[in-house]
């Protein structure tokens, strides 16, 4: 009977731990659709790390997940800061007036002389010069087909819901870094 209490008492705390860690500090996300490809895939499944940003401040570049509505979360990539004048000229990204490189849109750009990213200010598409306090501008990888910005706007810092940190299904694209 010991023995049995003692089993209990094991999978009794190692569902707490996993209830403390899904509720508070990591989440599991599914991929869904094609903004992200080719960094992230349909299907592709995501640990999003729930607490980063409670502890450091977003980068430009981060992988984020987000409420874009009541049903639905968006993975994107975050392009403008709050402060940031945004805009795409010649398939270069402009910060503040200065060409930013992408570099992890190198390998991802078709080679096919079409445009990866057509021209665009962030007052063209927003209304707003800069980015404004407490807001976000994202893009999807994809950017021939993405939903992002672009097209919704700015995402608030309530909206974030984490950082992605890893993809771990499939096996086979296993990352930690994008």
């Amino acid at each position: 009977m010991k023995k049995y209490t003692t089993i209990f008492k094991a999978v009794l705390i190692a569902v707490l731990i996993a209830f403390v860690f899904k509720t508070y500090l990591f989440a599991s996300y599914i991929v869904d659709g094609e903004s992200m490809e080719p960094t992230l895939y349909d299907g592709n499944l995501l640990m999003v790390n729930k607490i980063a940003y409670d502890i450091r401040d977003i980068d430009r570049t981060d992988v984020i997940v987000f409420h874009a509505n009541p049903e639905e979360d968006y993975v994107k990539r975050v392009i403008g800061l709050p402060g940031d004048e945004i805009s795409f000229e010649n398939d270069v990204l402009y910060i503040n007036g200065e060409p930013v490189a992408e570099a992890y849109l190198d390998q991802l750009r078709p080679n096919d002389g079409e445009v990866f990213t057509e021209d665009f200010t962030l007052e063209e598409v927003t209304g707003e010069k800069v980015v404004p306090e407490g807001e976000l501008f994202v893009m999807g990888d994809n950017r021939r087909d993405s939903l992002d910005s672009r097209s919704f706007g700015f995402v608030s810092s309530e909206q974030i819901v984490g950082k992605v940190d890893m993809r771990y299904w499939p096996f086979s694209q296993v990352a930690v870094q994008f």
